[in-house]
């Protein structure tokens, strides 16, 4: 989890703008684009595409006058870049991307192209890679249809999601990443093979040696389920909450916070095709879970579930679970859901402020540990950098709680706070601290300078969850012979 609190707006100097640059060409960063409609395969310039004819052929259909058709190679990336402000340009005001009109709480962009405006887009970074995929919608495009009736946008976010953990699981070394880049497109036909993705589940389950399953099982067998378990049913679930947060300590600005979750299953039950169903539960003072994304083995789910968006204002009558996700579950294990939530209050509240007084620089911050959240972590830790001035020749301080260190670059204050504030939830820590002069070669970042300087908490709490989510064994069913093994 992690929390970012800029500095209090009293600091009165302000860096220098950022210098404008010449435009990124699409082979400047890895770029690896999938999808029901998209793909082109072009080893080159670090990135990847695969387009299905036959998918867009059926968008035409399916679209009708409001199609739009995706453009070559070249001319998506400039548009995927110009909309995902990567263009090195982003110190520039644009009206599409910065205005007031246009505030976007979604993956899911609008490219601008010759014929139109291309959407849905599904894209994100992640890893130091763009993933982005153009999902098939079975229906007109004019008027945009809402998010949650469009079936392909959770296949792409799965699929997606199925690339950048099979990218970035146990590799050791850039030699190792090349190595699974270069599976990519055997991997893609084996999981996507006709444009409709069969398997997400892609880490472990696949490689270029293995075989297809032989047919003829005398049970038909899940597209994602290429073998069966025997032994005692076992049924594990992981809930896992992220949380970003950005408080400001103004009136005139608004703070932001909103927690991520994902639920990671795996199910060790006999049978070529078994059945399972697990609940999510909130307390009553639970906070409701929105923007759900299952796994394709999901059967079926209720309404409610699939009509929650962050998108629209959140009122007394949002659906508060149980959320029932009965589903066929793969052999290995996999994401079940993932889901967004705004709880009420920030984890941790915090004030940072920064005066510069003669040749030194006076800092204050304040943190407080909600009442609601518990008060045990696994490691907190509070993050201040100074990138933009010398290094740290002096430094005085007082902290009511932890630790204090100076990086090894003499750039950056750490703040160990350790695995418990004290009884009173409060901590503080006032000091000042004094520069040596910038060496020429020092690279210059626009962000930690001046009113946009910032700290930055990073903590984790095990057994808890700030939403409240949370599974037990009377919420999974297992049907299937013997008793099973439940751990969540």
């Amino acid at each position: 989890m992690d929390l970012q609190i800029p500095r209090n707006n009293s600091v009165s100097r302000r860096g220098p703008h950022p210098a404008g640059g010449e435009p990124l060409a699409y082979g400047d960063l890895p770029l690896l684009i999938w999808g029901q409609l998209l793909g082109l395969m072009n080893t080159s310039s670090g990135v990847k595409f695969r387009r299905y004819p036959t998918v867009e052929t059926r968008a035409k259909r399916f679209n009708g006058d409001s199609y739009v058709a995706i453009p070559e190679d070249g001319p998506f990336l400039k548009a995927l870049l110009f909309e995902l402000r990567l263009t090195g340009k982003e110190h520039s005001f644009v009206e599409r991307q910065d205005g007031c009109a246009r505030i976007n709480k979604t993956s899911v962009y609008a490219l601008q192209t010759e014929r139109g405006d291309l959407w849905p887009v599904v894209a994100f970074q992640k890893s130091g890679s763009i993933y982005a995929a153009v999902p098939l919608v079975e229906q007109s495009l004019n008027p945009r249809p809402a998010l949650v009736s469009i079936s392909g946008i959770s296949q792409a976010f799965g699929l997606l999601s199925g690339l950048l953990a099979f990218l970035n699981s146990s590799q050791k070394n850039e030699a190792e990443r090349s190595a699974k880049v270069g599976q990519l497109p055997g991997l893609v036909t084996h999981a996507c093979p006709l444009g409709t993705p069969l398997e997400t589940n892609l880490n472990g389950s696949w490689s270029e040696s293995s075989p297809i399953p032989p047919s003829g099982h005398p049970q038909k067998l899940p597209s994602w389920r290429s073998c069966t378990y025997k032994g005692k049913p076992q049924v594990n679930i992981c809930i896992v909450e992220k949380v970003k947060s950005v408080q400001y300590d103004k009136r005139d600005v608004a703070d932001t916070w909103q927690v991520y979750g994902a639920v990671s299953c795996k199910c060790d039950v006999e049978g070529a095709a078994p059945n399972v169903s697990v609940s999510l539960n909130l307390p009553p003072n639970g906070s409701p879970l929105q923007d759900i994304l299952v796994h394709p083995c999901v059967t079926s789910l209720d309404s409610a579930v699939l009509t929650s968006s962050s998108v629209d204002a959140m009122d007394d009558s949002a659906f508060s679970g149980p959320y029932k996700f009965p589903l066929t579950p793969p052999p290995d294990q996999f994401t079940l859901c993932y889901y967004t939530s705004q709880v009420p209050v920030p984890p941790i509240l915090g004030f940072y402020q920064l005066k510069e007084e003669e040749s030194q620089w006076k800092l204050t911050v304040h943190l407080k540990l909600h009442e609601s959240v518990r008060n045990a972590f696994e490691y907190c830790e509070a993050r201040i950098p100074f990138f933009n001035r010398g290094p740290i020749t002096h430094l005085e301080y007082k902290i009511s709680h932890g630790q204090l260190e100076v990086s090894k670059e003499k750039s950056l204050l750490v703040w160990v706070i350790g695995q418990r504030f004290p009884k009173s939830l409060e901590i503080s820590l006032t000091g000042t601290v004094a520069f040596g002069p910038a060496s020429q070669q020092q690279a210059a970042d626009p962000v930690c300078t001046g009113s946009t300087a910032y700290v930055k908490l990073y903590f984790r709490i095990l057994d808890f969850t700030l939403t409240g989510c949370y599974t037990d064994q009377h919420s999974i069913q297992v049907f299937a012979a013997g008793k099973p093994k439940i751990s969540a």
